[in-house]
Protein backbone atom coordinates (compact mmCIF):
# COMPACT_ATOMS: atom_id res chain seq x y z
CA UNK A 1 0.00 0.00 0.00
CA UNK A 2 1.66 3.56 -0.70
CA UNK A 3 2.21 5.63 2.26
CA UNK A 4 0.02 8.50 2.12
CA UNK A 5 1.45 11.94 2.98
CA UNK A 6 1.32 14.73 5.76
CA UNK A 7 -0.84 17.42 4.58
CA UNK A 8 -0.78 19.19 7.90
CA UNK A 9 0.82 19.38 11.74
CA UNK A 10 -1.51 21.53 14.04
CA UNK A 11 -0.40 22.10 17.57
CA UNK A 12 -3.80 23.02 19.98
CA UNK A 13 -3.00 24.23 23.80
CA UNK A 14 -6.27 24.05 25.48
CA UNK A 15 -6.47 25.77 29.24
CA UNK A 16 -8.76 23.40 30.99
CA UNK A 17 -8.18 24.80 34.88
CA UNK A 18 -6.22 27.27 36.31
CA UNK A 19 -3.40 24.80 36.52
CA UNK A 20 -3.37 22.92 34.39
CA UNK A 21 -2.95 23.20 30.19
CA UNK A 22 -3.14 19.77 27.98
CA UNK A 23 -1.55 19.79 24.31
CA UNK A 24 -2.54 18.37 21.48
CA UNK A 25 -0.87 17.32 18.15
CA UNK A 26 -3.42 16.78 15.01
CA UNK A 27 -1.59 14.69 11.97
CA UNK A 28 -4.18 15.30 9.10
CA UNK A 29 -3.55 13.14 5.58
CA UNK A 30 -3.65 14.05 2.19
CA UNK A 31 -7.02 11.90 1.98
CA UNK A 32 -8.26 13.80 4.62
CA UNK A 33 -7.74 11.23 7.63
CA UNK A 34 -7.05 12.53 11.16
CA UNK A 35 -5.44 11.52 13.64
CA UNK A 36 -4.10 13.27 17.18
CA UNK A 37 -1.75 12.44 19.66
CA UNK A 38 -1.03 14.56 23.37
CA UNK A 39 2.02 16.54 24.11
CA UNK A 40 1.10 18.21 27.13
CA UNK A 41 3.65 19.86 29.43
CA UNK A 42 2.14 20.96 32.42
CA UNK A 43 5.64 23.06 33.60
CA UNK A 44 5.98 24.59 30.38
CA UNK A 45 2.98 24.55 27.64
CA UNK A 46 5.04 27.40 25.50
CA UNK A 47 8.06 25.33 25.28
CA UNK A 48 6.49 23.15 23.00
CA UNK A 49 6.01 25.20 20.28
CA UNK A 50 9.98 25.48 18.70
CA UNK A 51 9.96 21.79 18.37
CA UNK A 52 6.38 21.62 16.98
CA UNK A 53 7.51 24.21 14.30
CA UNK A 54 10.54 21.95 13.67
CA UNK A 55 8.46 18.81 13.29
CA UNK A 56 6.22 20.53 11.10
CA UNK A 57 8.57 21.92 8.34
CA UNK A 58 10.55 18.46 8.74
CA UNK A 59 6.75 16.32 8.46
CA UNK A 60 4.36 18.44 5.97
CA UNK A 61 4.68 16.54 2.50
CA UNK A 62 6.39 13.39 4.34
CA UNK A 63 4.99 9.83 4.43
CA UNK A 64 3.09 8.48 7.39
CA UNK A 65 5.98 6.29 7.72
CA UNK A 66 8.35 8.96 8.89
CA UNK A 67 6.14 10.44 11.33
CA UNK A 68 5.71 6.45 13.00
CA UNK A 69 9.39 6.92 13.31
CA UNK A 70 10.07 10.26 14.12
CA UNK A 71 10.71 9.85 17.76
CA UNK A 72 14.58 9.54 18.20
CA UNK A 73 16.29 6.84 20.74
CA UNK A 74 17.99 9.64 22.21
CA UNK A 75 18.25 9.68 25.63
CA UNK A 76 19.66 13.20 26.22
CA UNK A 77 16.51 14.75 24.29
CA UNK A 78 15.06 18.04 25.66
CA UNK A 79 11.62 16.95 27.05
CA UNK A 80 9.65 19.42 25.31
CA UNK A 81 11.00 18.06 21.71
CA UNK A 82 10.47 14.28 23.12
CA UNK A 83 6.81 15.48 23.68
CA UNK A 84 6.54 16.64 20.45
CA UNK A 85 7.88 13.78 19.05
CA UNK A 86 5.59 11.47 21.13
CA UNK A 87 2.60 13.75 20.04
CA UNK A 88 3.57 12.96 16.22
CA UNK A 89 4.29 9.29 16.59
CA UNK A 90 0.55 9.02 18.41
CA UNK A 91 -1.15 10.75 16.29
CA UNK A 92 0.32 8.87 13.25
CA UNK A 93 -0.82 5.89 15.16
CA UNK A 94 -4.55 6.71 15.23
CA UNK A 95 -4.19 8.24 11.75
CA UNK A 96 -2.32 4.44 10.90
CA UNK A 97 -5.12 2.66 12.34
CA UNK A 98 -8.35 4.99 10.77
CA UNK A 99 -6.79 4.35 7.20
CA UNK A 100 -7.01 0.34 8.36
CA UNK A 101 -10.64 1.09 9.83
CA UNK A 102 -9.13 -0.75 13.07
CA UNK A 103 -8.64 0.09 16.34
CA UNK A 104 -4.52 1.19 17.42
CA UNK A 105 -4.70 -1.59 20.05
CA UNK A 106 -6.09 -4.34 18.08
CA UNK A 107 -4.13 -3.38 14.51
CA UNK A 108 -0.88 -4.10 17.29
CA UNK A 109 -1.77 -6.98 18.06
CA UNK A 110 -3.91 -6.58 21.51
CA UNK A 111 -6.82 -9.02 22.28
CA UNK A 112 -10.24 -7.50 21.36
CA UNK A 113 -12.33 -6.76 24.87
CA UNK A 114 -9.11 -5.88 26.92
CA UNK A 115 -10.06 -4.07 30.28
CA UNK A 116 -7.01 -2.38 31.80
CA UNK A 117 -6.87 -2.13 35.48
CA UNK A 118 -6.31 1.85 37.13
CA UNK A 119 -5.84 3.59 39.87
CA UNK A 120 -7.23 7.01 41.06
CA UNK A 121 -4.67 9.78 40.92
CA UNK A 122 -6.53 12.29 43.19
CA UNK A 123 -3.43 15.20 43.58
CA UNK A 124 -4.40 18.22 40.96
CA UNK A 125 -8.76 17.57 42.10
CA UNK A 126 -7.82 18.13 45.57
CA UNK A 127 -7.23 21.52 45.90
CA UNK A 128 -8.31 22.00 49.49
CA UNK A 129 -4.46 20.81 51.22
CA UNK A 130 -5.38 19.86 54.37
CA UNK A 131 -5.23 16.28 55.16
CA UNK A 132 -9.06 16.02 55.78
CA UNK A 133 -9.10 17.59 52.20
CA UNK A 134 -6.79 14.58 51.00
CA UNK A 135 -9.18 12.03 52.83
CA UNK A 136 -12.05 13.31 51.28
CA UNK A 137 -11.06 13.10 47.62
CA UNK A 138 -9.79 9.42 48.43
CA UNK A 139 -13.29 8.69 49.71
CA UNK A 140 -14.92 10.02 46.50
CA UNK A 141 -12.13 7.89 44.54
CA UNK A 142 -12.83 4.86 46.74
CA UNK A 143 -16.44 5.26 46.12
CA UNK A 144 -16.43 5.59 42.42
CA UNK A 145 -14.61 1.77 42.68
CA UNK A 146 -10.97 2.48 42.66
CA UNK A 147 -9.05 0.47 44.99
CA UNK A 148 -6.39 1.97 44.58
CA UNK A 149 -5.37 6.03 45.16
CA UNK A 150 -2.46 8.24 44.80
CA UNK A 151 -1.14 11.59 46.27
CA UNK A 152 1.49 13.90 46.26
CA UNK A 153 1.42 15.16 49.61
CA UNK A 154 4.88 17.24 50.13
CA UNK A 155 3.91 20.72 48.66
CA UNK A 156 7.20 23.07 48.70
CA UNK A 157 9.70 20.56 50.08
CA UNK A 158 12.51 20.97 47.89
CA UNK A 159 15.99 18.53 48.01
CA UNK A 160 17.62 22.08 49.01
CA UNK A 161 15.24 22.46 51.75
CA UNK A 162 14.27 19.08 53.00
CA UNK A 163 17.28 18.32 55.55
CA UNK A 164 16.55 22.11 57.42
CA UNK A 165 13.99 23.51 59.74
CA UNK A 166 11.47 24.28 57.42
CA UNK A 167 11.71 21.41 55.35
CA UNK A 168 11.23 19.09 58.43
CA UNK A 169 8.05 21.08 58.97
CA UNK A 170 6.72 20.70 55.58
CA UNK A 171 7.37 16.75 55.11
CA UNK A 172 5.54 16.55 58.38
CA UNK A 173 2.54 18.35 57.23
CA UNK A 174 2.47 15.65 54.16
CA UNK A 175 2.69 12.77 55.89
CA UNK A 176 -0.26 14.17 57.98
CA UNK A 177 -2.05 14.48 54.36
CA UNK A 178 -0.53 10.62 54.12
CA UNK A 179 -1.53 9.84 57.18
CA UNK A 180 -5.68 10.88 56.93
CA UNK A 181 -5.86 9.47 53.52
CA UNK A 182 -4.65 5.95 54.49
CA UNK A 183 -7.29 6.15 57.87
CA UNK A 184 -10.15 5.84 54.48
CA UNK A 185 -9.20 2.89 53.22
CA UNK A 186 -10.39 -0.45 53.59
CA UNK A 187 -8.45 -3.58 53.75
CA UNK A 188 -6.89 -4.07 50.80
CA UNK A 189 -6.93 -1.10 49.38
CA UNK A 190 -3.89 0.38 48.28
CA UNK A 191 -1.98 3.71 49.02
CA UNK A 192 0.38 5.24 46.77
CA UNK A 193 2.45 7.99 47.40
CA UNK A 194 4.27 10.45 44.86
CA UNK A 195 7.54 12.82 46.11
CA UNK A 196 8.21 14.18 42.78
CA UNK A 197 11.73 13.74 43.61
CA UNK A 198 11.39 16.30 46.09
CA UNK A 199 14.75 14.83 48.66
CA UNK A 200 18.06 14.20 48.82
CA UNK A 201 19.27 11.15 48.59
CA UNK A 202 20.64 11.10 52.44
CA UNK A 203 16.97 11.44 53.16
CA UNK A 204 14.97 9.59 51.08
CA UNK A 205 15.52 6.44 52.62
CA UNK A 206 14.23 7.55 55.82
CA UNK A 207 10.97 9.51 54.36
CA UNK A 208 9.98 5.52 52.86
CA UNK A 209 10.54 4.47 56.66
CA UNK A 210 7.63 7.17 57.22
CA UNK A 211 5.63 6.33 55.02
CA UNK A 212 5.81 2.39 55.52
CA UNK A 213 5.13 3.06 58.58
CA UNK A 214 1.59 5.10 57.34
CA UNK A 215 0.58 1.69 55.43
CA UNK A 216 1.74 3.70 52.12
CA UNK A 217 2.69 0.71 49.47
CA UNK A 218 3.93 2.23 46.29
CA UNK A 219 6.97 5.17 46.91
CA UNK A 220 7.52 7.07 43.47
CA UNK A 221 10.17 9.36 42.41
CA UNK A 222 11.51 10.57 45.72
CA UNK A 223 15.38 11.63 44.50
CA UNK A 224 16.54 12.88 40.73
CA UNK A 225 17.05 10.34 38.63
CA UNK A 226 20.42 10.86 36.55
CA UNK A 227 22.32 7.86 36.04
CA UNK A 228 24.77 8.72 38.71
CA UNK A 229 21.62 8.11 41.23
CA UNK A 230 21.15 4.58 40.49
CA UNK A 231 23.14 3.33 43.68
CA UNK A 232 21.37 6.06 45.82
CA UNK A 233 17.62 4.19 44.19
CA UNK A 234 18.94 0.66 44.24
CA UNK A 235 19.57 1.12 48.16
CA UNK A 236 16.50 2.68 48.59
CA UNK A 237 14.44 0.33 46.41
CA UNK A 238 16.44 -2.71 48.72
CA UNK A 239 15.00 -0.60 52.15
CA UNK A 240 11.48 0.14 50.85
CA UNK A 241 11.01 -3.37 49.63
CA UNK A 242 12.32 -4.53 53.48
CA UNK A 243 9.11 -2.68 54.53
CA UNK A 244 6.55 -3.67 52.02
CA UNK A 245 6.90 -0.49 49.55
CA UNK A 246 7.92 -1.02 46.05
CA UNK A 247 10.13 1.46 44.42
CA UNK A 248 8.63 3.18 41.36
CA UNK A 249 10.02 6.20 38.93
CA UNK A 250 10.72 7.19 35.81
CA UNK A 251 7.91 9.20 34.68
CA UNK A 252 9.57 11.68 32.30
CA UNK A 253 12.60 9.70 30.76
CA UNK A 254 12.87 10.85 26.72
CA UNK A 255 13.00 7.55 25.12
CA UNK A 256 13.83 3.45 25.61
CA UNK A 257 17.31 3.71 25.81
CA UNK A 258 17.31 6.48 28.53
CA UNK A 259 15.61 3.85 30.61
CA UNK A 260 18.11 1.05 30.05
CA UNK A 261 20.59 1.56 32.43
CA UNK A 262 17.80 2.03 35.94
CA UNK A 263 16.45 -1.62 33.93
CA UNK A 264 19.68 -3.09 33.96
CA UNK A 265 20.85 -2.39 37.63
CA UNK A 266 17.33 -3.09 38.92
CA UNK A 267 16.94 0.38 40.59
CA UNK A 268 13.21 0.00 40.51
CA UNK A 269 10.58 -2.07 41.31
CA UNK A 270 8.11 -0.14 38.48
CA UNK A 271 9.25 1.71 35.78
CA UNK A 272 6.63 4.54 34.60
CA UNK A 273 6.98 5.61 31.28
CA UNK A 274 4.75 8.26 29.49
CA UNK A 275 3.35 8.10 26.22
CA UNK A 276 3.88 11.72 26.14
CA UNK A 277 7.57 11.62 26.37
CA UNK A 278 9.34 8.08 25.69
CA UNK A 279 8.29 7.92 21.95
CA UNK A 280 4.87 6.89 21.98
CA UNK A 281 2.96 4.32 21.97
CA UNK A 282 6.18 1.93 20.09
CA UNK A 283 7.95 3.90 22.58
CA UNK A 284 6.22 2.18 25.74
CA UNK A 285 6.13 -1.42 24.37
CA UNK A 286 9.73 -1.44 23.76
CA UNK A 287 10.30 -0.44 27.97
CA UNK A 288 7.36 -2.52 28.69
CA UNK A 289 9.49 -5.23 27.03
CA UNK A 290 12.64 -4.37 28.15
CA UNK A 291 11.21 -4.11 31.62
CA UNK A 292 9.47 -7.56 31.71
CA UNK A 293 12.87 -9.29 30.39
CA UNK A 294 14.10 -8.13 33.69
CA UNK A 295 11.10 -9.07 35.67
CA UNK A 296 10.45 -5.15 36.33
CA UNK A 297 6.97 -4.02 36.23
CA UNK A 298 5.92 -1.24 33.75
CA UNK A 299 2.56 0.55 34.94
CA UNK A 300 2.47 3.76 32.65
CA UNK A 301 2.47 7.39 33.92
CA UNK A 302 -1.09 9.15 32.77
CA UNK A 303 -1.81 11.96 34.68
CA UNK A 304 -2.98 14.20 31.77
CA UNK A 305 -5.68 14.70 29.19
CA UNK A 306 -7.97 12.49 27.02
CA UNK A 307 -5.73 11.65 24.33
CA UNK A 308 -2.75 10.77 26.48
CA UNK A 309 -5.47 8.12 28.49
CA UNK A 310 -6.51 6.58 25.28
CA UNK A 311 -2.97 6.22 23.85
CA UNK A 312 -1.81 5.14 27.33
CA UNK A 313 -5.28 2.19 27.46
CA UNK A 314 -4.19 1.17 24.10
CA UNK A 315 -0.41 0.95 24.92
CA UNK A 316 -1.00 -1.16 27.84
CA UNK A 317 -3.58 -3.48 26.43
CA UNK A 318 -1.11 -4.26 23.95
CA UNK A 319 1.66 -5.27 26.16
CA UNK A 320 -0.47 -6.55 28.48
CA UNK A 321 0.08 -4.27 31.34
CA UNK A 322 -0.78 -4.37 34.91
CA UNK A 323 -1.71 -1.55 35.96
CA UNK A 324 -2.34 2.53 34.76
CA UNK A 325 -2.88 5.72 36.16
CA UNK A 326 -5.41 7.77 35.72
CA UNK A 327 -6.00 11.40 36.83
CA UNK A 328 -9.27 11.33 38.61
CA UNK A 329 -11.61 14.15 38.03
CA UNK A 330 -9.48 17.01 37.88
CA UNK A 331 -12.34 18.43 35.57
CA UNK A 332 -15.12 17.57 33.61
CA UNK A 333 -13.30 18.43 30.49
CA UNK A 334 -11.83 15.15 30.43
CA UNK A 335 -14.57 13.02 29.11
CA UNK A 336 -16.05 16.86 27.41
CA UNK A 337 -12.76 16.99 24.91
CA UNK A 338 -13.05 13.82 23.90
CA UNK A 339 -16.26 14.22 22.43
CA UNK A 340 -18.35 11.59 25.26
CA UNK A 341 -16.07 8.84 23.42
CA UNK A 342 -13.88 7.95 26.06
CA UNK A 343 -15.35 5.03 28.39
CA UNK A 344 -15.95 6.12 32.33
CA UNK A 345 -14.14 3.78 34.80
CA UNK A 346 -15.93 1.51 35.95
CA UNK A 347 -14.71 -0.62 38.84
CA UNK A 348 -10.98 0.66 39.29
CA UNK A 349 -10.28 -0.64 35.56
CA UNK A 350 -11.84 0.70 32.15
CA UNK A 351 -12.22 -0.69 28.85
CA UNK A 352 -10.89 0.74 25.43
CA UNK A 353 -12.88 3.12 23.29
CA UNK A 354 -14.58 1.36 20.60
CA UNK A 355 -14.31 2.76 17.36
CA UNK A 356 -11.30 3.03 14.93
CA UNK A 357 -7.95 4.81 15.85
CA UNK A 358 -7.72 5.46 19.53
CA UNK A 359 -11.57 5.76 19.52
CA UNK A 360 -12.12 9.06 20.60
CA UNK A 361 -12.18 12.23 19.16
CA UNK A 362 -11.19 16.28 20.25
CA UNK A 363 -13.46 18.39 20.62
CA UNK A 364 -12.16 21.88 21.53
CA UNK A 365 -15.26 23.31 20.92
CA UNK A 366 -16.19 22.74 24.39
CA UNK A 367 -13.69 25.54 25.49
CA UNK A 368 -14.32 28.95 25.49
CA UNK A 369 -12.70 30.69 22.31
CA UNK A 370 -9.43 32.51 24.90
CA UNK A 371 -8.65 29.23 26.57
CA UNK A 372 -7.40 27.60 22.76
CA UNK A 373 -4.29 28.69 21.52
CA UNK A 374 -3.70 26.89 18.10
CA UNK A 375 0.22 27.33 17.46
CA UNK A 376 0.87 28.68 14.05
Amino acid sequence: MADPTIASLTLTHARVTPASVWSFVTLTLDDGTAGVGEASLMRGPSTLDAPFRAARSALVGAGLRTALAWPRDDPGLPIATAAVASAVEQAAQDAAARRDRESVANRLGAARDCVVPLYANINRRTRDRSPAGFATSARDALAAGYTAVKIAPFDDVTPDNAAGADGRRLTAIGLARVAATFDVLAPGQELFVDCHWRFPPALAADVGDALAERGVTWFECPIAEGMEAIPDLKRIRARANARGMRLAGLEELPAPSAFRPFIDAGAYDIVMPDVKYAGGVGGILAIAAAARAHGIACAPHNPTGPVCHAASLAACAIATLPLLEHQFDETPLFFMLAGGSLPRPASGASVLPSGTGFGIGLDTGVLPPDAVAVVN
